[in-house]
């Protein structure tokens, strides 16, 4: 069911929304509801952290101590 629905906007907006609705071949009205719905839909977003664990671990070399194998370069380099 559609009701209708009084907005108090400036004039260069409304005439600038309209050009825009016009170039998008829609009405002001489908995208005032199509904003509104954005606005009140949630959120179905995912963490960054989930989506880490879903990716595969690498394989290979177990983890090195970077101190180590920095001092271990630096030796092998400059003879300490």
């Amino acid at each position: 069911m559609k009701t209708r629905l009084n907005l108090s906007i400036d004039y260069t907006v409304l005439e600038d929304a309209k050009a825009y609705a016009a170039g998008k071949q829609t009405s002001l009205s489908d995208m005032v509801e199509t904003y509104l719905k954005t606005l009140t839909r949630p959120a179905k977003r995912t963490s960054v952290l989930d989506v880490l664990d879903k990716l595969e671990k690498p394989k290979g070399k177990k983890p090195v101590d970077a101190t180590d194998e920095y001092y271990r370069e630096r030796a092998s380099k400059y003879g300490f």
